[in-house]
């Protein structure tokens, strides 16, 4: 974060022409704000094959940008302001704006929508209090996301640390999850109400994580987590990874108890051996369904670049990547993935079946400077029907991105 050093001219006379019983110097004002945030331009560059007869394709060539700003001003010695305002699209993600020769979606312009606007109390030793619009900072859900879209909510969320253990509660009267995200989008009410409570552990070797999540006539769901990082010598370092997942829809959204489960279970190691990273992961989703969260970036699914475990009933995922260094701030890794989901009869809502991917991509991360980095991807990914191996779709995807944070 940084300090906000400089005003220009028409803002200063903007605060300059109101005037208050509590009217304070404009530098009394502006030095306890802090200001941060981040610019993401994104291009994409799609060519899917549709295995037809007659074969046909689908070319998506586009643009993306995401601003995103984040304001907060010490109040008093126990009250902190926060403020999050997103230049980009309706879900605070990216604005898309179509770059094809034909296109009648050209260079055009971005909403500004304002994402959270809470106050943080600390009057409670070891304890915070947030009041008002803000991230749902759960496993569910992605709170804040230069590269993405995020959920927020208005309401009330406390967490307090006693030692090594935290636990928290959290009330939301209203969510954005109809319009932001990815497997609840569209069949949720922005209304309805949130709950979430979470006990963790941090111990000297491994982190524990319990968490409840309820949304009113849509889910009730619970996560277990354990994750290690270990230090196996100077220049080698191993992460470990054990999670479950289970939620359950509720009447509202199905009457068939069969096509309410939804389930997950992953196990993942990942490491860093000098100048070479490499991951493991496998997930495993439930007979019925797996659909265990709000967004397919969020740490209750696996997620490769277009493959997801999310929404996905009876599914086996595999993912792999090894990387290597090629200069202190200069990367190169290679990701694979393979999901199949068998052919489930009764499948539960939000949910898919039937269905292999395979994906492989190349990723080249170039970073520059702490503030600004680059990566350039290219892959490939194809679907077919499990049952009969029939390919519906065959895809070859490019990315270019720059993300700039302040």
């Amino acid at each position: 974060m940084r300090k906000i050093s400089k005003i220009s001219l028409v803002a200063a006379v903007a605060v300059a022409g109101f005037s208050t019983a509590n009217a304070q110097p404009l530098e009394e004002a502006i030095k306890n704000v802090d200001v941060s945030g981040s610019v993401v331009y994104r291009y994409n560059n799609f060519d899917r094959d549709l295995k037809t007869t007659p074969s046909t394709s689908n070319q998506t060539e586009d643009n993306n940008y995401k601003i995103g700003l984040n304001l907060s001003s010490k109040v008093n010695d126990y009250v902190k302001f926060n403020s999050r305002f997103i230049v980009g699209g309706a879900d605070a993600g990216f604005t898309t704006l179509d770059s094809k020769k034909d296109s009648t979606n050209g260079d055009g312009g971005a909403d500004v929508t304002l994402t959270n606007a809470y106050f943080g109390f600390t009057a409670i030793p070891n304890t915070v209090v947030n009041v008002g619009k803000q991230g749902l900072a759960t496993p569910y859900t992605v709170a804040v996301d230069i590269n993405g879209n995020e959920q927020n909510g208005t309401g009330i969320l406390a967490l307090t640390t006693v030692g090594p253990v935290t636990a928290g509660a959290g009330y939301f009267n209203a969510t954005n999850l109809n319009t932001s995200g990815n497997v609840l989008k569209g069949n949720v009410r922005n209304g309805s109400d949130m709950y979430v409570a979470t006990v963790q552990g941090n111990l000297d070797f491994v982190k524990l994580e319990a968490w409840y999540a309820g949304l009113q006539n849509t889910f009730n769901s619970y996560t277990l987590a354990a994750t290690s990082n270990l230090d196996l010598a100077e220049n080698a370092k191993l992460g470990l990874e054990a999670r479950y997942v289970n939620l359950e829809l509720n009447s509202f959204i199905n009457q068939n108890a069969d096509q309410r489960e939804n389930s997950m279970f992953r196990f993942a190691v990942d490491g860093k051996f000098s100048i070479v990273n490499a991951r493991l992961a496998y997930t495993k989703t439930g007979k019925h369904g797996g659909a265990t969260a709000a967004d397919n970036d969020a740490k209750n699914t696996s997620l490769g670049w277009t493959v997801t475990s999310n929404g996905y009933a009876d599914a086996d995922y595999f993912q792999a990547s090894l990387g290597v260094d090629i200069l202190d701030n200069l990367n190169f890794t290679a990701h694979y993935g393979n999901l199949e989901s068998n052919n489930v009869a009764t499948v539960s809502t939000l949910n898919t079946s039937n269905v292999e991917q395979e994906e492989i991509y190349g990723q080249l991360t170039y970073k520059m400077s702490k503030n600004l980095s680059t990566y350039l991807r290219y892959g490939n990914v194809e679907q077919k029907v499990k049952s009969t191996g029939t390919k519906t779709y065959d895809q070859d995807m490019g990315r270019l991105q720059v993300a700039y944070t302040f």
